[in-house]
């Protein structure tokens, strides 16, 4: 296969093509920002774990950020709830 190819494109090679442009923005995050630019382990198995362990700081950041809205949600129900005065019902 060819980059950039356009006739003959179909199949399996059609469905790696899009699973690979999904993917490269996040691997091109992860050079900048992941520490995934410069290797600093010896051999295979250190670039195996750099991109192993750079995997899971993404993933770390992601589950943080996803906490981090949750208990946004969390504290604004709940000073929703604690504003609202307290109706008193009259005796009767």
């Amino acid at each position: 296969f060819i980059s950039g190819q356009k006739r003959g494109v179909f199949g399996v090679i059609k469905r790696e093509l899009r699973r690979r442009s999904a993917i490269e923005p996040i691997i091109g995050h992860l050079k900048a920002e992941g520490h995934l630019g410069r290797c600093y382990l010896k051999g295979r198995a250190g670039d195996a774990a750099n991109v192993v362990l750079s995997a899971v700081g993404h993933n770390f950041r992601r589950i943080l950020a996803w906490l981090r809205y949750l208990l946004c949600l969390f504290l604004a129900q709940l000073w929703r709830t604690l504003a609202r005065p307290a109706s008193i019902n009259p005796a009767s």
